[in-house]
């Protein structure tokens, strides 16, 4: 069973020699780590290299980021950013695929493997399937970001990332730890019960993520019309990121738009008559890292216990947060 699962997550000789240079990074930080953390390590490092790329783009994010803000400030454009946010939103990062890491190697993994068994089919990831796997990967992914927008529980953890009153590269990396936690997997477990490897989900997603990184700009004004048309570009984003009424709920899409305007979450950025207004709406935009993960988390539930019978108490965690 080992062997054939081997086979579905590698691509031939070339997954073979990521196999090998993930385990030479495994080994290398087992062997610098405290002798003390080494079995907990051991549980969660990455046991495919699908797993490591995510955690490893933190530190060219970093460096271009550093060049976007150089570049801004020499233009007149300084007031974007911060080091005091730079270091919350770069924080917020770190702890969220820190945690991630862990609990997707002792938690969501397992559980996602577990389901695969009962797979409807095999779909194994070749150069005819890589296109439409991904494309069922954002579909899975701008209905959890849909949700996220909502739906109270999954609001919950994503409130941290728009909770931003700038708008550059750091932005992306505002992200909160309670991802896991509100289940933002059980959105791709329909592809792996179809029959995509679970890892190859993960690494779809991760590429997903990746690219929104770039989306976090004011570097870039508008591209051309047929790349606003198909793509989620800076301008798609930032309209997304507005507190403005207009902006509202629009543009879940994560690498393309096609399906908010399929869906009808479709809203263009105008930058003349409706400037983006960046935040999370009810919430303020500070750096007190603890509060920013927890206190909308936190206020949920307390609603939820203050809460009178079964059907008020789901309606807290299910609503919409303007209903909340």
């Amino acid at each position: 069973m080992e062997d054939i699962n081997n086979k579905l997550i590698n691509i031939g000789e070339y997954g073979q020699a990521l196999d090998g240079y993930k385990d030479v990074l495994n080994q290398t930080i087992l062997q610098i780590a405290p002798e003390s953390l080494q079995p907990l390590l051991g549980n969660v490092l990455p046991s495919h290299w699908q797993e490591w790329l995510l955690p490893l783009v933190g530190v060219p994010f970093f460096l271009l980021f550093l060049a976007e803000w150089f570049y801004q400030s020499k233009r007149g454009y300084g007031d974007s950013f911060s080091l005091k946010r730079t270091i919350t939103n770069f924080s917020l990062g770190g702890s969220y695929l820190t945690f991630e890491l862990i609990v997707q190697a002792l938690i969501v993994l397992p559980i996602c493997l577990w389901l695969y068994q009962y797979r409807l089919f095999t779909i194994e990831v070749t150069w005819l399937t890589v296109i439409p796997i991904f494309i069922a990967v954002e579909f899975s992914y701008y209905w959890f970001h849909r949700a996220s927008h909502r739906v109270n529980w999954f609001w919950s953890a994503h409130v941290l990332h728009h909770s931003d009153d700038k708008m550059n590269l750091s932005t992306a990396m505002r992200q909160s730890l309670l991802y896991s936690v509100t289940g933002w997997w059980l959105f791709f477990v329909p592809l792996m019960m179809l029959g995509v490897h679970p890892v190859w989900v993960f690494f779809f997603y991760a590429l997903d993520l990746i690219y929104q990184f770039f989306i976090h700009t004011e570097t870039v004004g508008k591209f051309p019309k047929w790349v606003e048309y198909i793509f989620d570009t800076p301008s798609n984003h930032r309209a997304h990121h507005g507190a403005n009424e207009e902006y509202i709920d629009q543009n879940y899409g994560g690498v393309i738009i096609l399906f908010d305007r399929w869906f009808g979450t479709y809203v263009e950025e105008d930058t003349i008559n409706n400037p983006v207004k960046y935040g999370a709406v009810g919430e303020a935009s500070h750096d007190n890292i603890f509060k920013l993960i927890f206190d909308v988390f936190y206020r949920m539930w307390q609603r939820f216990f203050r809460a009178k019978g079964i059907k008020n108490k789901l309606k807290v965690l299910f609503s919409p947060p303007s209903a909340a």
